[in-house]
């Protein structure tokens, strides 16, 4: 189901709890929402759609990935850069790293390792400040 954008900096400074099976609706609407938003969006964290669990749908080029649970568990080439969010007006600054290495779950609940570079790392380490109550 479509959800409306959370804009509640409050809410959105909450840090986020692990999520279990039993969140895997959260997971068809974080996704539902993303798909609709796809012409001004390329990343949703679940907070952002009102739930505190560590969910984030992202795209990767014309795919959606889910990452249920994520943990950065690399980070390499810092560097500055700006961007938007839609939970947020405008654009900031913030540090971000051209390649990251992520641990977590897929909608199965299998345990994925997986490395990303570039745009789409930048993307991930957005929604999994998001999780952790960070805004740029």
């Amino acid at each position: 189901m479509i959800k409306e954008i959370n804009k509640d900096i409050i809410f959105l400074k909450i840090k986020s709890v692990d999520a279990t099976i039993a969140d895997l609706d959260i997971v068809k609407d974080l996704e539902d929402t993303l798909l609709f938003n796809k012409k001004i969006c390329v990343g949703l964290a679940a907070n952002m759609i009102g739930v505190s669990k560590n969910i984030i749908s992202f795209f990767d080029k014309e795919n959606i990935v889910t990452m249920i649970n994520p943990i950065i568990t690399l980070k390499d080439k810092e560097y500055q850069t700006e961007e938007g969010c839609l939970s947020l007006d405008g654009v900031r600054k913030c540090i971000r790293y051209n390649v990251i290495t992520v641990t977590y779950f897929d909608k199965n609940f299998n345990k994925k390792i997986k490395t990303y570079r570039g745009f789409t790392a930048e993307i991930i380490q957005h929604e999994i400040d998001h999780l952790n109550g960070i805004i740029i």
